[in-house]
Order: C-alpha cells, then structure tokens, then sequence
C-alpha cells in the first residue's frame, strides 16, 4: 500500500465547492425562499458568519443573530416566520429540522476530509496483519500480529492495536486511543483520543497476609457497530467472557466502565461516570455526567439518570428518571428537597424548641404508663 496525502485546501473550500443554495435544498429535502442561485462555500455559526457562508438555525435564543448575520444562507425550521427584516443578502433555507440537516452537512464535511490513504513509514505492522482496503495507518501506530482490519479504517498516530484484535469498516481510532488483545470494535465506530480498550479489569484477591494477589483477566471487550468512545475512557476487559457495548452506545469523556459490564443499545452516557463490575445497564438509557453505578446491578431499559447521582441498588422499572444519592424516582428527590427547605426556614432556636418539647411530651406520656 502507498501512503499518500490529499491535496492541501481550505477544508469548507474542499467541502462545499461553491454549492448553490437550490443544490443545497435538493442535498437537504428543503425550500430556498430567497435567492436560489447565491453561491455558498463555507459552514459557519450564525453569529460570525461570512459572506458566502451557509450557517443554520436550530436555538431559539439564536434567533437574534439571524437578522444581523452576514451569512448568505441560513438553514431554519418549515413554519419559521421572521419578526424583523432580514438582510437583504440573505437566503433561508426551510427545512424540518435545521439542526439535523446541518449536521448533515458536517457529516459530508468529515467524510470528504479523509486525511491520507495508506502505511506511514514509522508505522509497525506485524507481517500477519490483515488490513483491507483503501486504510489509513498514521506515523508510529503499532499493529501487532493476528489483528484484522476492515476497510476504510483510520489509524491516526500513536494508536495501538494488539494482538487478534478485530476491527469494522469505516471505524476511526484517534491518536493515542489503544484496543488491546483480543478485543473486538465493529463498524462505523470511533474512539477519541486517549481511549483505552481492553485493560485488565480491577481484580484482586485478599491474601492472609494483608496484601492482594491479582486475578487474571481473560476476557476482552466487545464494541458492536456505530459506537462512540470519548476522549480518555476507559473500557476494561472481562475477568472471563466479555465486557460490551451493545449498538450504537455513545460514551462522552472520562467514562471508566469496568469488567464484565454490559451497556444496552443506544445508550448515552455523560462525562466522569463511573460503572463497577459485573453491571448491565438496558438499552435507550441516558446517564448524566459524574454519576456512580454500583457494581453487579440492573439498569432497565430507558432509565434516565441525572447529573451527579449515585446508584446503589438494581433500578429494575422501565422508562423512569432518577435523580439524588442514593437514586430515588425524581418525584421523590424533589419532595425530600422541598421538605428540607422548608425545615432550612425554621429558626434553629424553633426547631430546638419543637424537639424539646416533643421529647418532654414523650416522657410525660411514658411516666403516665
């Protein structure tokens, strides 16, 4: 294979190439209302966009920006109907989902900017690899023997990938991410930069001594198709068997999932959560950032987890939300803390007082008996 690099361009250059807005509308399912032959061939947001620049919007606390913006195309939602003049320059494009349709213009920006094809010569591949087509292995990646690789497959600098380990088509691994031995990471997937797939989980056996002797593990991870891996997440290995990210899981930052873990399809979880061993978690489930899970619990399917909340016990009922720690129904946490404010608003003299009084009734009434 022949490592080679693109052409050097301005990539919104290289992404739209002075696209019309009726060529966009046909791209997006939309309806120009404006100029349809203006020329567009930058993606910019709203409130610093150029001319010639095609911008969208989705917030309705942007809309300020719409009617100052120097965009020559904005992308708005069908029953958008504006409340002060818009630049005279300006064209809309009416579509059913601005954010969604921007989006997929981004998307034909990054598959457009495939950065090489090819073998970079500070590369290490065992002679027994299997790499399909039309790859990318970036400088100082190391693919060590038995790994497969489909096709279409970036391998930025830095990355590893260990022994037997199997890879998807059109999956990406960012610099420095790393899939050890055994693993298994299916198509369309990304892993972030920093990402670490297949560490030995945290097994350790007390000994009489006082100290701990480590337990092997000797599984590995699974990742099923459209996965997202954050930037520094951790995935770890089984101790046996596998740990596994069903379809289409999305995993923000600084995740840390422990061995023998299973995450349902479609599940979406936010930064500094922490998962312990032997966990499943259902699929739809979105989990808020700095969240706890226990270990050896169930999640049921379409459970929603706020922000900073600790899960000690199985949540075995579907579609709830849960909030506090422990985690309660949300209707629940939101009594205790109304309870708690009104109890903040009592003097502490009353509040002493009351118990005083409470407590000298008690003893009356025991002294009766």
């Amino acid at each position: 294979m022949v490592f080679c690099v693109l052409p050097s361009t301005t990539p919104f250059e290289f992404l739209i190439l002075e696209r019309t807005a009726s060529e966009l509308a046909i791209l997006l399912d939309g309806s120009v209302h404006g100029n349809p032959d203006v020329r567009v061939r930058k993606l910019a947001k709203i409130e610093s966009a150029p001319p010639g620049s095609v911008s969208f919007l989705s917030n309705p606390e942007y809309e300020r920006f719409i009617y100052l913006t120097e965009a020559s195309v904005v992308i708005v939602r069908e029953d958008f109907v504006p409340v002060q003049p818009l630049p005279s320059e300006l064209s809309l494009l009416k579509v059913d989902d601005p954010y969604r349709a921007f989006a997929r213009l981004l998307e034909a920006y990054d598959a457009i900017l495939k950065r090489q094809v090819g073998i970079h010569p500070s590369a290490q591949v065992d002679a027994d690899v299997t790499l399909g087509d039309d790859c990318y292995v970036g400088p100082a990646v190391v693919i060590e023997s038995g790994a497969v690789i489909g096709d279409r497959v970036e391998l930025h600098a830095h990355t590893h990938v260990g022994r037997e380990v199997r890879i998807g088509n059109d999956t990406v691994l960012h610099s420095g991410s790393r899939v050890l031995d055994r693993c298994v990471i299916g198509n369309r997937c990304t892993l972030q930069s920093g990402a670490v797939v297949g560490a030995d989980g945290f097994g350790f056996a007390p000994k009489a001594d006082g100290t701990y002797a480590k337990v092997p593990q000797t599984g590995n991870v699974i990742i099923e198709d459209n996965c997202d891996v954050g930037s520094l997440t951790t995935i770890d290995r089984a101790t046996l068997g596998s740990t596994i990210l069903r379809k289409g899981c999305k995993l923000d930052n600084l995740i840390q999932v422990a061995h023998n873990v299973v995450i349902g399809e479609a599940t979406v979880i936010a930064a500094q959560t922490g998962i312990a061993g032997s966990t499943t978690i259902g699929s739809r489930c979105m989990i808020g950032g700095q969240v706890g899970i226990g270990g050896h619990l169930t999640i049921a399917n379409g459970s929603k987890i706020a922000a900073k909340s600790g899960v000690s016990a199985s949540l075995l009922k579907e579609g709830l939300a849960y909030q506090g720690n422990p985690a309660v129904p949300v209707k629940a946490f939101q009594q205790y803390q109304i309870a708690l404010r009104k109890l903040a608003r009592i003097p502490l003299n009353e509040r002493l007082s009351a118990i005083e009084d409470a407590l000298q009734e008690s003893q009356a009434y025991k002294s009766k008996d």
